[in-house]
């Protein structure tokens, strides 16, 4: 009876959390249940394993490409006169490890001192830059996972834009943390310190000087590793919580390595290097949930779906083939804005995946064209009174078919042949003489894309997964 009881709670909690269309609540219920769909999301992808898998992948390659990773930024501050900074960084980040962090540090540090780049030569710069680059692409295939992109950047792309983190980035940090210590040490900063009010406030600065560099950083980073157009605030929103995490769970674990005395009984001297690799797994964890925090921030329209697999229907996708159409049409022939994916996503109030399952059909038998460049604008390829309905439906149904050799020949049943030949024919009876520029005529749901930013349109079609 028990049983019965949680059972009816949680699919009473879940009617409560899931079933309300978020766009017909008031502002403060409708933000409140965003919020709460967003953390059972993050959760779901913790849960479900993938993100710990890219942590400690991420971890691997860490270890190996560390060292190469801080030759190559003291190179290039070395020229700007602050890479003294990297010892003060690198304690904060071992900060958790105790006075173990101080011994990595100092370790690594005497290894970064020990390469000498002008003795490597050709070959040897090259490798120690290759694996530096494929940390940076190791990293940007784990954020395409959370931002569910399906390609990553070209050769050309990850060598400018990894050059451009590795170069520009620390250059960026380390010279902002130097210019602030320096305005710390200023005569005149000091004497006003000495001022109650303002020691208060400097105090006060410093406090969450700390926190405000680690948020910037990961705000960097959500902006600009992955393959995709991410903005300012949802990066921003992502590294708020992420650095709010990285400053909290860094507490608990120094609190952990101070009781861990088990761990050197047991390990000896490898109980520092478990130590490490553990705090990079948790660093790497917080790190990729910030970016998953992110990714649902800026599309919302994954909030509708439980499952990150969207497991449309065929009637579904054939609604949002002929409403995307429709929209790529009118949009094209009024001259407005030009439909994106992320644009007719927001629409049609789906997730993208749902988008890409329909318009890869679309553009792949010669209906639309994929025009321009990050991100692809979206126009038809025929003239609409030359596009018959019942072609956009077979071009959607038959999406796929023929790609797995396996499913060529299917075994093929005369009955079933019949059936399926008597409900294509029926089909084409209804839908004779029907195009796309008739249906375009009659639909109410054309509207440009800047105007389907902050609402839905009351046909837009809402993919739950139960």
């Amino acid at each position: 009876m028990k049983y019965a009881s949680a059972q009816e709670l949680r699919r009473r909690l879940s009617r409560a959390v899931w079933s309300p269309d978020l766009t017909c609540l008031p502002w403060w219920r409708g933000g409140f249940l965003r919020w709460v769909r967003l953390i059972y999301l993050v959760g779901r992808d913790l849960m479900d394993g993938q993100l710990s898998l890219q942590a400690m992948s991420l971890v691997y390659t860490t270890l190996l490409s560390l060292v190469p990773l801080l030759a190559v930024s003291f190179s290039v501050l070395k020229a700007f006169d602050v890479h003294n900074q990297i010892e003060p960084i690198m304690l904060n980040f071992m900060m958790p490890l105790g006075n173990r962090g101080a011994e990595i540090t100092a370790s690594v540090i005497g290894f970064v001192d020990n390469i000498k780049v002008g003795v490597l030569g050709a070959v040897g710069l090259g490798l120690l830059i290759y694996t530096v680059i494929s940390l940076v692409q190791k990293i940007e295939r784990a954020f395409n996972y959370t931002w569910h992109i399906r390609q990553g950047r070209s050769f050309v792309e990850r060598f400018r834009d990894y050059l451009s983190v590795i170069m520009v980035g620390p250059v960026l940090l380390f010279s902002a943390l130097g210019a602030t210590a320096s305005l710390m040490s200023n005569s005149v900063v000091q004497s006003l310190v000495k001022l109650p009010i303002l020691a208060w406030m400097v105090e006060s600065i410093g406090t969450f000087l700390p926190y405000l560099f680690v948020i910037a950083a990961f705000t960097f980073v959500y902006k600009f590793v992955p393959n995709t157009r991410v903005r300012l605030v949802s990066a921003a929103i992502g590294a708020l919580v992420a650095g709010f995490l990285w400053q909290t769970v860094g507490w608990g674990f120094a609190s952990f390595v101070v009781t861990s005395t088990k761990y050197a009984a047991i390990y000896s001297g490898f109980a520092i290097l478990i130590l490490f690799m553990i705090w990079l797994y948790v660093a790497w964890l917080i790190l990729l949930v910030g970016a998953s925090i992110a990714f649902y921030h800026q599309h919302p329209e994954y909030l509708t779906v439980r499952s990150r697999d969207t497991g449309l229907s065929n009637r579904l996708k054939e609604r949002l083939a002929l409403s995307a159409m429709c929209l790529i049409t009118q949009s094209h022939f009024r001259g407005t804005r030009p439909w994106t994916l992320e644009a007719l996503a927001k629409h049609l109030a789906v997730p993208t995946d749902a988008v890409i399952s329909i318009i890869d059909p679309l553009e792949a038998r010669g209906l639309v064209i994929a025009a321009g460049e990050d991100p692809f604008i979206y126009v038809p390829a025929q003239a609409p009174e030359g596009i018959a309905v019942k072609t956009l439906l077979d071009t959607v149904r038959s999406g796929g078919e023929g790609s797995d050799p396996g499913t060529q020949h299917p075994c093929r049943e005369r009955a079933v042949d019949d059936i399926i030949s008597r409900v294509d024919q029926a089909v084409d009876n209804a839908l004779a003489g029907i195009t796309l520029r008739e249906l375009c005529v009659g639909t109410s749901l054309l509207v440009a894309p800047s105007d389907t930013q902050d609402q839905k349109p009351p046909t837009a079609v809402t993919v739950r997964s139960e």
